[in-house]
């Protein structure tokens, strides 16, 4: 007999597919320059990206198939407020331009890593990604909602964002098989020890 799922995985996959379904509609806001719809509509998704995150964890309602999801989610909301960036914020992007280059390098490396070790996007969410994800929704939404850019701030997100992103390149090297919601490096290694000392 098939083990019936808890409401609340399917609560936690609609709200993933509500990010998945938004961001095309949050890009088309973008690009028809409707600045107030596109910062709501792209808050509303930064939110629901905690709340399903949070949902997940405390009923212990994750997946691969969810993991993999909430991935391509975030990495579309994301892609709708850098969309917004270009359209509303063109100033900023020359100014941080150097920086911005090397943010999208490393992410593209990672992804094309990740496509060609497991064949998928790799869904680790890390701590260092948690952290990074969190800083890079504050500084996006306050980019939209604010008059100008809070620097000190977007510095160190970027710094975050790097150190994130190298961080999934090694374990994407290191890790053989596709796993998600690996704790970090660290915990990675840690294991790796302790199974070492077992043999």
């Amino acid at each position: 007999m098939k083990k019936q799922r808890p409401v609340y995985y399917y609560i936690v996959n609609v709200i993933t597919l509500w990010r998945l379904l938004a961001a095309p509609l949050v890009i088309y806001l973008a690009f028809q320059r409707q600045l107030e719809l596109f910062k709501w509509f792209l808050a509303v998704s930064f939110l629901t990206d905690a709340i399903d995150g949070f949902l997940a964890r405390r009923y212990r309602v994750t997946s691969t198939r969810g993991a993999i999801l909430d991935s391509i989610g975030d990495d579309l909301t994301v892609g709708a407020a850098v969309a917004g960036v270009f359209v509303f914020k063109m100033e900023f992007v020359r100014q941080e331009s150097v920086l911005i280059i090397v943010l999208t390098a490393l992410y593209v490396l990672q992804v094309c890593l990740s496509l060609i070790r497991y064949r998928k996007m790799s869904s680790f969410h890390t701590y260092l990604a948690k952290l990074a994800a969190i800083l890079q929704a504050v500084f996006l939404l306050l980019l939209f909602f604010l008059p100008g850019p809070v620097l000190p701030l977007f510095y160190l997100a970027a710094v975050a964002t790097i150190l994130d992103l190298v961080e999934e390149i090694v374990l994407v090297l290191l890790l053989r098989q596709w796993e998600a919601n690996v704790k970090g490096l660290y915990w990675v290694l840690k294991k790796r020890r302790l199974g070492r000392r077992g043999e």
